[in-house]
């Protein structure tokens, strides 16, 4: 394999004007960054772009960290970013935390560890040990969709008690009372704020929320899939189920087909929250779905920004939130 050594010899420069060459081409001149261009061709070099981020002290790798890469909200942002850093020169290096806080943290190190020059990260935790260590990171950085406490760094994500308020107000207005809510797991931001807007709006309408119709689904098919058979097997039946998420509603769907419930002609579903090929799926879902390519769009500007601005690291950090948009299916009916 070809080394910077061979470039040096071959061009007739030192190995040092090679690696200036290559890092800060505008910082030698045109005839000997030719020669030195033409020798990488003849001898087939490739830089090795950690040992450049080592010699560096930075690197043109950003990382990105989020909690289930399999997931299409994921997916979008990954794109966007990759899209927009590869048009500034820069790599994205994806992780999967599994949305577990050690591993997240581990995760984060290695990143770091490598010379990252800035972050992305959707975090998996809270409380004031996770706040420390994420601003203790001296790397530029964003976090998207769940907003911590106490993290003072740009933030890009939507509106999520709009969206509980969204599909909470659609159903009401079709008449229901009897509404049961498949919870997330309330220490996260989303998944509390996407409870609060179905709480509140309810109460705006004069209506009392039934304790039994509000189930913990952590945001995952299986517990949403059980927490859909004990709304089901209830003596009094709630009218219409709200998903927080797009993986408790598919549950509670399978849920109402496996029992011989039809939907919406016994009981009407929404949910928070795309899924590919929803289009095919029997009834179409009515949803409230974030803009996730402009998410993801913002998440790159805002880092790239930080990456390639001096300046900017003294910019206080700011809040970038999306309202979400209603898309009607035929999975809701009047009672």
């Amino acid at each position: 394999m070809a080394t910077i050594r061979d470039v040096a010899k071959l061009a007739e420069v030192s190995v040092s004007t090679v690696s200036l060459a290559l890092s800060n081409p505008g910082r030698v001149s045109q005839k000997t960054l030719e020669r030195i261009r033409s020798a990488v061709a003849a001898v087939g070099y490739v830089a090795d772009p950690l040992a450049q981020s080592l010699a560096r002290g930075r690197s043109k790798m950003i990382g990105l960290v989020v909690g289930n890469v399999g997931n299409s909200f994921f997916g979008d942002i990954r794109r966007e970013l990759e899209n927009y850093a590869l048009e500034h020169e820069h790599f994205v290096l994806i992780a999967d935390s599994s949305g577990k806080p050690e591993r997240e943290q581990a995760l984060v190190e290695h990143l770091i560890g490598l010379k990252i020059a800035g972050l992305a990260l959707g975090p998996s935790s809270f409380g004031p040990d996770y706040v420390r260590f994420v601003e203790s990171l001296k790397v530029p950085m964003v976090c998207f969709d769940q907003k911590v406490a106490g993290i003072e760094r740009d933030f890009v994500g939507s509106d999520n008690y709009l969206a509980g308020a969204m599909l909470t107000e659609h159903l009401l207005q079709l008449g229901h009372r009897r509404i049961a809510f498949i919870a997330g797991p309330q220490h996260m931001h989303t998944a509390s704020e996407r409870y609060r807007g179905f709480v509140e709006t309810m109460a705006s309408a004069g209506v009392e929320v039934n304790p039994n119709y509000v189930v913990d689904g952590q945001f995952t098919r299986s517990a949403g899939y059980e927490a859909a058979m004990r709304l089901l097997i209830q003596p009094e039946r709630p009218t219409a189920i709200l998903g927080a998420n797009n993986a408790v509603a598919l549950a509670a769907l399978q849920a109402m087909q496996e029992l011989g419930f039809n939907c919406p002609g016994d009981i009407s579903l929404c949910m928070i929250d795309d899924v590919q090929w929803s289009n095919v799926i029997t009834p179409r879902i009515t949803m409230v779905v974030q803009d996730t390519l402009k998410l993801g769009g913002i998440i790159a500007r805002r880092l790239l920004h930080r990456i390639t601005n001096p300046e900017a690291a003294a910019e206080p950090p700011q809040d970038f939130v999306l309202s979400p948009r209603f898309v009607p299916g035929n999975s809701c009916r009047r009672v």
